[in-house]
Formats: C-alpha cells, sequence, structure tokens
C-alpha cells in the first residue's frame, strides 16, 4: 500500500510557488497520523509531481494539502491522478478544505478534511482508509470535521470540537519525511509551536446580514463568552480564519517542540521556524486553563514558558555553534513588551519577526477586528530593533473599509515603520477565506488597476528598494540551496537567519554547505548577488 502526501501550499495557479524555501508543518502532522499507525507515507511537492507523474502512478491513496489560492493546482493533480486511472480516494486538506464545495465539487476530492485533522484521520483510517478504500457513505456521515460527495450531493459533517491541549500535544508531526522535499537542508522548515489564535474579537465592518449589535461580548466579555457571538460573526480579524479552523490557543510541550527540531536538525536541517499564528501567545493559555484563551491582551506573555522553550532549543548540539539558525515568525505588537522583545533578543540575536499591523489607520484596524493598533505596531518595531532584532512589518491592500484616508495612513505607517527600524515591508492583496467574517467579499483587484492600492504598493516598493541597496557590501551567512533556473551559472543562496536571498556565481560541488558571501549588488527588491568570501564555507552535511 504506497500513501503520496502532496504538499500543493503555495502552488497556486501552474505549482510554481514564490517562497520555494519554506516547509510549512501540516503535511508532516498529516504523515505523522500515519506513522502512529505503524505506515509511512511519502511526501512530495506539486512541482515535483508536475514534472515527474511517476510519482501518482506508484500510490494508491493520494492526499493534497492546499490553500484556497492553490485550487488550480490541485485540480491539476486530481485530473492527472485520474488520468492514470488511479481508483484509490483522494483526500484534501488545509485551508483549502474549509470551502467544502470548492475541495468536493470543484476540486473532486473524495473527503475534504476541515480544520484540525489529526483526531479526524485517525477515524478515516480506523474506516479503512489506509487500506485504499472508497469509504462508505452512511460511515462518513458519522465522522465529524469532513465533507464528501454522496449520490452527487455535497454532505458536510458538523465540524469537529479543537482538541485540548494534551491530546493536541501528544500527536507528533514526522520528521523522517522532511527528506522527500528537494534541497530541504536549506529551507526553513516550521515546527508549530501551537495552534489557534487568541483573538476572538470580531470585525464591526457591516459587509453582510451578520452585522455587529456593540455589545462588546467578544472585547469586555470573559473568556468563555468571548467564544460566541450573538450575531455568529466569526471570530478574530475580519480577514483570517484562524480562529474558526482552529479554536484558541493551545501550547504544545517544551519537550515535544525540541524533541521535534533535534530529530530535524540530526537530519541536516539548518534553518527552524519556531511556528505560531503568534509566538507570544506561547503558554498563555496554560495560567487560564480550564478556559479557552481567547482574549489577545490579557494575560501578558508567558515569560517562564518562553524563556525554558528558548534555553532548551539553544541546548540542541549545533544551535550554539551558528552553522544552525532558530528563528519565530509572527508576533502580535501588542503583546511586544519591553521583557518580550529583550528574551526575544537575547535567544534570537539577528533573527526576523514578522508583525501583522495590515493598516495604517487606527479606527479601520478597530472596525477590522484587530488586536493591536498601528501605534502599538511602530512601538514593536522600535523594541525589536533596540534588542537586536529585525522587524518585518505585514501589510494588505484592498481590504473591506479600505478609503483615500485608510490608504493614506497606511503610506504614513510603512515609511515610519523603516524610519524606527523594520527591515522589510511585506504587502500582501487581500483574498476572501472561507469560515472568516470576509468570507464572501469579492477579492479586489491587483494594486495596478485600483488606485488607492497602487498608492501602497508603490509605497512598500520603494522602501523595500532602499533598504535593499542598503545591503550592498554586507556580509551574510548563507546556506546554498540549488543551482537558479533562470540562470545555471549561478547557486542560489538562503540566508541562514535574516537577509535577502542571493545569486552567487560558483562551483555547484557547493550546493549544501553554510559560505559566508558578501553582497555586491541589488538585482531586484527580491534579489541580491554576492560573491563568496574565501575559506568562509563550512560543511552542511558532513
Amino acid at each position: 500500500m504506497e500513501i503520496l502526501v502532496v504538499d500543493a501550499l503555495g502552488a497556486g495557479k501552474d505549482g510554481r510557488v514564490t517562497t520555494v524555501d519554506a516547509i510549512g508543518a501540516g503535511p508532516r502532522s498529516v504523515v505523522g497520523v500515519f506513522e502512529r499507525h505503524g505506515i509511512q507515507p511519502r511526501i512530495a511537492t506539486a512541482t515535483q509531481v508536475f514534472s515527474d507523474s511517476s510519482l501518482l502512478g506508484k500510490a494508491d491513496l493520494l492526499l493534497i494539502s492546499a490553500m484556497s489560492v492553490d485550487l488550480p493546482s490541485a485540480r491539476k493533480l486530481v485530473r492527472m491522478w485520474r488520468r492514470l486511472n488511479r481508483r484509490g480516494p483522494v483526500l484534501v486538506g488545509g485551508p483549502l478544505a474549509s470551502d467544502p464545495y470548492d475541495a468536493i465539487i470543484r476540486l473532486g476530492a473524495s473527503v475534504a478534511v476541515i480544520g484540525e485533522g489529526e483526531k479526524t484521520l485517525e477515524e478515516l483510517i480506523g474506516l479503512g482508509l489506509a487500506e485504499g478504500e472508497i469509504l462508505d457513505g452512511e460511515e462518513l456521515g458519522k465522522v465529524a470535521g469532513i465533507a464528501f460527495s454522496e449520490k452527487g450531493l455535497l454532505k458536510v459533517n458538523r465540524l469537529r470540537p479543537a482538541m485540548p491541549r494534551e491530546e493536541y500535544d501528544s500527536f507528533k508531526p514526522s520528521t523522517r519525511a522532511i527528506v522527500d522535499y528537494p534541497f530541504y537542508f536549506a529551507s526553513r522548515v516550521y515546527v508549530e509551536v501551537l495552534r489557534g489564535c487568541s483573538n476572538y474579537y470580531r470585525t464591526r465592518i457591516p459587509l453582510s446580514e451578520d452585522r455587529c449589535i456593540g455589545c462588546n461580548r467578544c472585547t469586555e466579555g470573559g473568556l468563555e463568552e468571548r467564544y460566541d457571538c450573538p450575531v455568529s460573526i466569526p471570530p478574530g480579524c475580519g480577514y483570517c480564519s484562524v480562529p474558526s479552523l482552529f479554536g484558541p490557543t493551545r501550547s504544545r510541550s517544551a519537550e515535544n517542540i525540541v524533541q521535534e527540531a533535534s530529530e530535524l536538525l540530526g537530519r541536516d536541517v539548518r534553518r527552524i521556524v519556531l511556528s505560531a499564528p503568534d509566538f507570544l501567545d506561547y503558554g498563555r493559555d496554560l495560567p487560564v486553563e480550564p478556559a479557552p484563551l481567547t482574549d489577545p491582551r490579557s494575560p501578558a506573555p508567558n515569560y517562564e514558558a518562553i524563556e525554558t522553550l528558548f534555553s532548551k532549543i539553544t541546548e540542541i548540539p549545533g544551535v550554539a555553534g551558528g552553522d544552525v539558525a532558530v528563528m519565530v515568525e509572527n508576533v502580535k505588537a501588542n503583546l511586544v513588551t519591553e521583557t518580550a522583545a529583550e528574551i526575544l533578543g537575547t535567544y534570537l540575536p539577528g533573527s526576523s519577526v514578522n508583525i501583522g499591523c495590515e493598516t495604517g489607520s487606527t479606527t479601520h484596524s478597530t472596525l477590522l477586528g484587530r488586536p493591536s493598533t498601528p501605534e502599538e505596531s511602530l512601538r514593536a518595531v522600535e523594541l525589536l530593533t533596540r534588542n537586536g532584532l529585525k522587524p518585518y512589518v505585514y501589510f494588505i491592500h484592498g481590504l473591506p473599509g479600505q478609503s483615500a484616508e485608510t490608504a493614506r495612513d497606511t503610506v504614513r505607517v510603512i515609511n515610519e515603520c523603516v524610519r524606527r527600524g523594520a527591515e522589510r515591508i511585506i504587502l500582501y492583496r487581500f483574498q476572501p477565506l472561507p469560515m472568516s467574517a470576509f468570507s464572501d467579499v469579492p477579492q479586489p483587484p491587483p494594486a495596478e488597476k485600483d488606485e488607492l492600492s497602487w498608492m501602497i504598493w508603490e509605497a512598500a516598493r520603494g522602501v523595500n528598494l532602499r533598504l535593499k541597496k542598503k545591503t550592498v557590501g554586507i556580509r551574510l551567512k548563507v546556506v546554498l540551496a540549488s543551482p537558479y533556473d533562470r540562470d545555471r551559472r549561478f547557486i542560489v543562496g538562503y540566508p541562514l537567519q535574516h537577509g535577502p536571498v542571493v545569486l552567487l556565481r560558483g562551483s555547484h560541488d557547493l550546493v549544501g554547505r553554510v559560505v559566508n558571501v558578501v553582497i555586491d549588488r541589488v538585482l531586484s527588491d527580491r534579489l541580491v548577488e554576492g560573491s563568496l568570501i574565501k575559506n568562509g564555507g563550512s560543511s552542511v552535511s558532513g
């Protein structure tokens, strides 16, 4: 029995991901469930499958992990599967599965796993999934957290409740399967430290029949009260589906996180990202148990839990040596206190930390349901910079409620972020997500077709180019991943800790090594060219 898990996350329309050096935690978590039952699936990326269809031909069961924007690539995978006369079931998970119509009707999957998948997969394995059987509709009707088709009709079962913390912590993502990814040794490998989000505020923008009635339960009520909205507005920032899909924050134990990171580093992974919607939520759920953590501002960060995790991580052989990088990604600005910034700076010196600001308007921010204000984002940039970290700040153009005033405020805050120390501005176009409050809002046009979005886009591009030009002459430690697909004379190098993607002229024998480079020139707002510093390399794989 052969099982293939296809990581189509970020594959979009044609399978070419824009961020090729990121390996998410989801597919490894899926494989971990099967390994718990003595089964060892293989992982492949969508790009690998499109290049080599024999990967599908060897499989009896296909699982696809994808986001909503990856529907075209996911459909292509299913068509390839069917053309090869593969009759086994197709399961889809990840954010794409949160829209059952897309997952079952448009994609053609046999089963969509919605939200947390571990318990659902275990039930399906118990029903014969691991033998590649097409499961009986009556049996599927009893499994929470799935959608499926029965006699041409879409069936959507009740959503599975979020697992209690101890149960969630009992599942172990696969570390064995990391070697299935191309140049995994140079990629940022995400290790989940918690699941869910503490922001149970709601949007106040009136976009549908679900209009806020001003009860303030979600901002001023008790932790249990915040869980449900009397007019059924989904929790969290209006554009985000994390609380709806995964519930409130639950932290993994430091022991399990460290064990996973250690095993990955033992397989030559060199860049670990401690992954969470907000890293500073880590351990905040512990003092309020058994109540759900549904308040994004109180209690304060659990400094003891964070320091315990960091101290154990830094004890892993190789981490202190400098040829391995451990990073965090997202933090809520309102939780970036002086103490939190000092702890992050002590354990992660020189590392990048992402802050979600999204809009520069305080009023707009509140209406969106955001947990922090633009001014708190600016203060977080200052505190992180002061403690030796490299803040990246997120913004979104085309958000519901965007106006000339909010666009001007956003441009102002983008520039102020850079003045206060931000190293990069990351800009996205608003994408309506299933199970978010804005799920039914039409997607806005690209920035070049909207005057206000273009204003924001130009501001972000301008500051990023200026910041890139300042990198000329800087020395970086990078992991050499692969030949550059657009010009084979170059090798692509990913910064071990923080910095731009570097193209390096040199022998392809260097692939897999950690080397020191100096940046010679800026090629674009995404790429720089560098040169090797002699005697600056060290072996990655031994």
